[in-house]
């Protein structure tokens, strides 16, 4: 069986709890929940004829001083950066945050996701593609509905 550690990283409040609680538990729970440093869920997927563990590190939430803790970053093989598209202010975190893990790891594999789709959005996944020069595909998602949480997870199992 293949293993693979992938973080969800993004700027606190973003979504990246309730998008793991989505992918793994399939719920969704209305209430906020702050992450204090990291929480560690495993889910196994199946394609391609294999069985593959994904062991997902939901990371605390970027804020102003934050920087992601070296130890979290060893034996990472991908990452999903989580954009809040109602915050303007989440796309340049995820930015840094991405700059900081090209710096730490070089580029490895890594999925956008444009959480909140149920919502009003203040950017669009053009100014994503741009901002963040992503060649690959952006998922609009909302862990709410469930919309495109699946797809997201398994798009970056598969380029792992």
């Amino acid at each position: 069986m293949i293993k693979h550690k992938v973080m969800m990283l993004g700027m606190w409040g973003v979504g990246k709890t309730s998008l793991v609680q989505r992918f793994v538990s399939r719920i969704y729970d209305d209430s906020y929940h702050s992450t204090i440093g990291v929480k560690i869920d495993k889910k196994v997927v199946h394609f391609d004829n294999e069985d593959v563990t994904l062991l997902l590190w939901d990371i605390a939430g970027a804020e102003d001083q934050f920087s992601i803790p070296m130890r979290y970053l060893h034996g990472t093989s991908g990452y999903l950066i989580v954009i809040d598209g109602t915050r303007k202010a989440s796309l340049d975190c995820a930015s840094e945050l991405m700059q900081s893990i090209k710096q730490n790891l070089g580029e490895i594999p890594y999925i956008p996701i444009i959480n909140k789709s149920d919502l009003a959005w203040e950017i669009t996944p053009e100014e994503v593609t741009q901002y963040l020069d992503h060649k690959g595909p952006i998922f609009k998602s909302s862990a709410k509905t469930g919309e495109n949480v699946e797809a997201a997870f398994l798009a970056l199992a598969k380029a792992l």
